[in-house]
């Protein structure tokens, strides 16, 4: 009951990481028509339902290749983003240039011989059909995901920070199987434990190495494809998702507050979901020079730790910010 990848020196030096806009788009759409839901997004989710009970997304052609209980859908809704860090549009650029043997290929490996009514017209027409489910992503994500995409973005980008500094320290041994408990690296071998049905399966690999992709609006387990379009993707959880949607709306343990002080106390349980030095004034109604100043002193304590992303600097609690605030719930 496990799938295997296997990588040669060629492919395992072309891995790489990458954020994915379309895949927390399509990953929004699976928990909102009738995928299992994930406790960490109720705050999300129950925000979604409201936005569109009042004005629904009209997205038959997306609607017909996710919604349901099948365990799989087609690989080229997900297609290996581009470069490290792609926006929709890059994302939706790769989605259309799938080619029509390999959409056809995809929807017959899901559905069968036999392709329900909106899956037969895009195994018809691909190229339209293709078209068309690029616009309604796009309408999907500006509705559901862009108002949330800075939060969500600085929590993908602290996560590709975290495993990059865990190559560097411990090798690919430790990036893989610090990616997910049911993760293992040997002799080569990338393991992924507990995948059903109940035998052994080996991942017809891409072009090119593994493409690493975090998620924060996706399921508690890993997701890789044995068939895909593109270079294979391993879409993982990303780190800091529990705390992603009560950042900031927590008050901090009074232990913690008679330690550090409410302002810095406020900050240190504001960042257990990453944020810039911006997102934290504007979340706590304080100017950015107060921010700056408060962040300075837990960097010297060693309770957060900043990461340069782009332009703009990440911060987060490190394990010992973490470890206090945890304490001080105890």
């Amino acid at each position: 009951m496990a799938l295997t990848v296997e990588l040669d020196v060629t492919e395992l030096a072309a891995t790489r990481f990458a954020i994915s806009p379309l895949s927390e788009t399509v990953s929004a759409l699976q928990q909102l028509t009738g995928h299992p839901r994930q406790s960490v997004n109720l705050r999300w989710l129950r925000w979604a339902e409201d936005e569109l009970g009042r004005n629904p997304l009209d997205i038959p052609h997306t609607r017909a290749l996710i919604a349901g209980d099948r365990p799989s859908w087609p690989s080229f809704l997900i297609p290996a983003p581009l470069g490290a860090g792609p926006s929709l549009e890059d994302d939706l650029t790769a989605l259309r240039r799938t080619t029509a043997r390999q959409v056809r290929v995809s929807l017959r490996r899901v559905f069968g011989d036999r392709l329900p009514g909106t899956v037969a017209m895009l195994a018809a027409r691909p190229a339209a059909g293709l078209r068309a489910l690029a616009a309604e992503l796009r309408a999907t994500y500006d509705r559901l995901i862009a108002p949330h995409w800075p939060r969500i973005r600085a929590v993908l980008d602290a996560d590709v920070a975290y495993r990059a500094r865990q190559l560097a320290t411990g090798g690919t041994g430790k990036l893989f199987s610090g990616l997910h408990p049911d993760l293992r690296w040997s002799d080569g071998r990338l393991t992924l434990e507990g995948t059903r049905p109940h035998i052994d399966r080996v991942v017809n690999l891409g072009p090119g190495g593994l493409v690493l992709i975090p998620v924060v609006l996706g399921p508690p387990h890993v997701m890789i494809k044995r068939n895909t379009t593109t270079q294979t993707t391993v879409r993982y959880p990303a780190r800091g998702v529990g705390t992603l949607w009560t950042a900031g709306t927590r008050r901090p343990p009074e232990s913690v507050t008679r330690l550090l002080g409410r302002p810095r106390a406020e900050l240190l349980e504001a960042l257990r979901s990453p944020a810039t030095t911006t997102n934290l004034a504007r979340a706590l109604g304080v100017t950015p020079s107060a921010v700056s100043q408060h962040l300075r002193v837990l960097r010297e304590s060693g309770l957060v730790v900043g990461e340069r992303s782009g332009r703009a600097v990440l911060y987060t609690t490190t394990d010992l910010g973490n470890a206090l605030c945890e304490a001080g719930m105890a």
